[in-house]
């Protein structure tokens, strides 16, 4: 059997390719399907399988044009209402490859759709070898059930999730290798591990959700304390179900010089500046957002951009402009207008203004608060993180929800924006700033390096 997981950390989405006799599956496609038809020629392999264990909500799939390209069939849960021809699968429905078997478990909970596929090199041995949750079952957590809107309340839908939890993923031999959909940083989860496999047994020992409960205590757990889903999901879902247009048919965004950016962005363009926190904090275009390519991109540009609003981009090279249109597509970002000719030297040589972000180190924030400084420290992270240790005083509202709690913040005092490493606090300044908020530093390496300094955490 081949089996290989392809982990995208800018979605923190995992999708995998299992093969044998010749063919080959691939399960939980990102947009750009490039990379699974290499590495199956590559291998000797013709992908005639494409299998989704539910409707993503956070990325868009490219499930269809994958299929399209090799000649495959696309398989859902029967529940999931595609409208396109696919292969609804049921429980114990099965794929076969050679020496190796796909067996589909109906894992409802995160979706009503939801399917686990259990996989079984046969010549090795009759015992599962592994199990692709999707979002039934992460690393340390379990999928979120209050994705779906009015539609089926998050309490039901928490009941299903126990059920296949208890039923059907913990019922597989403790041997067996748990992969999921996600890792750490996606919003389909609370508490996600780093780690991107495990085992039953190893689920069953450490995974909060896991533990000895009844139905009822899990259902109450599971629809306590949820942060609001972004806006984007929902689109993504119904970009999903219909099948996303191939990526190849987006056009290719032109070069914007300085004066034909000015007038977008006049127009209502956002400007979104993709450059790593430092090159934005030295300068950037007034009233831009800022995304670092560097880190989750897809996710918070998704959260934070309309799709019917055009995009500009600000970019170190021309290539990084087309990566960032190609990350954006992935969350049905597709209306990018430009990239900024020049990037900001040639903003800056055409007279036109640009502003800067304070980076502030640790160091200098410890010193401010000793001395009684009116200084206002925000934490963005999720109240999870928040609650593991923070900065004594400090206020939290996480970035997800900045935006439309801005006008809580102090207008005319400082403040010091932290998270975990300084990749979301300076998305936040930038948020802040084309809220009219301008007097706001950036702590780089936040609670990391605040940490790691020795310095007190509440």
């Amino acid at each position: 059997m081949y089996f290989k997981q392809f982990y995208l950390g800018c979605l923190a989405q995992a999708s995998y390719l299992i093969g044998d006799g010749g063919e080959a599956a691939v399960v939980d496609p990102r947009r750009d399907v490039d990379e699974y038809l290499e590495e199956a020629r590559r291998q000797g392999l013709a992908i005639r399988h494409v299998i989704e264990t539910h409707l993503h909500a956070d990325f868009v799939s490219g499930h269809r044009e994958l299929a399209e390209r090799a000649g495959a069939k696309i398989y859902f849960g029967a529940k999931a209402g595609a409208r396109f021809d696919h292969v609804a699968v049921r429980e114990a429905d099965e794929i076969r490859m050679g020496d190796v078997v796909l067996r589909f478990l109906e894992t409802p909970g995160h979706t009503p759709e939801s399917v686990s596929v259990v996989v079984t090199d046969t010549s090795a041995s009759p015992e599962p070898a592994a199990v692709l949750t999707g979002d039934t079952l992460f690393i340390g957590d379990v999928g979120r059930p209050d994705l779906l809107g009015a539609r089926m309340s998050a309490e039901e839908l928490a009941g299903l999730l126990y059920d296949s939890l208890h039923r059907k993923l913990l019922a597989l031999p403790d041997a067996t290798t748990v992969y999921p959909a996600h890792g750490a940083g996606s919003l389909c989860g609370r508490n996600i591990s780093s780690e991107t496999s495990s085992t039953i047994g190893e689920q069953r020992r450490f995974n909060y959700a896991l533990q000895p409960m009844s139905r009822e205590e899990f259902v109450r757990m599971m629809t306590t304390d949820l942060p609001e889903a972004p806006a984007y999901f929902g689109r993504d879902v119904a970009i999903n179900r219909a099948g996303a247009r191939e990526l190849a048919q987006l056009p290719e965004p032109p070069a914007c010089p300085p004066e034909a950016m000015a007038r977008l962005a006049q127009r209502g363009a956002t400007v979104l500046d993709t450059r790593p926190a430092a090159a934005y904090g030295a300068a950037h275009v007034p009233g831009s957002l800022h995304v670092g390519l560097s880190g989750q991109f897809a996710s918070w540009a998704g959260a934070l951009l309309s799709p019917e609003t055009p995009i500009v981009l600000v970019a170190e090279e021309p290539e990084r402009a087309s990566e960032a249109r190609v990350r954006l597509a992935r969350v049905g970002l597709e209306n990018v207008a430009g990239w900024l000719e020049g990037g900001i030297e040639g903003w800056e040589e055409s007279g036109r203004e640009l502003t800067a972000t304070e980076q502030m180190a640790p160091d200098e924030l410890r010193e401010r608060l000793r001395e009684g400084s009116e200084l206002t420290v925000l934490d963005v992270r999720r109240p999870p993180e928040w609650r593991a240790g923070h900065i004594e005083g400090a206020l939290n509202v996480p970035l997800a929800d900045l935006p439309a709690r801005a006008g809580e913040l102090p207008q005319d005092a400082p403040l010091a924006i932290i998270c975990a490493s300084g990749y979301r606090s300076s998305i936040a300044s930038s948020v802040l700033e084309r809220a009219g908020i301008r007097r706001a530093s950036n702590v780089v390496g936040g609670m990391t390096a605040w940490t790691a300094a020795k310095n007190p955490v509440a």
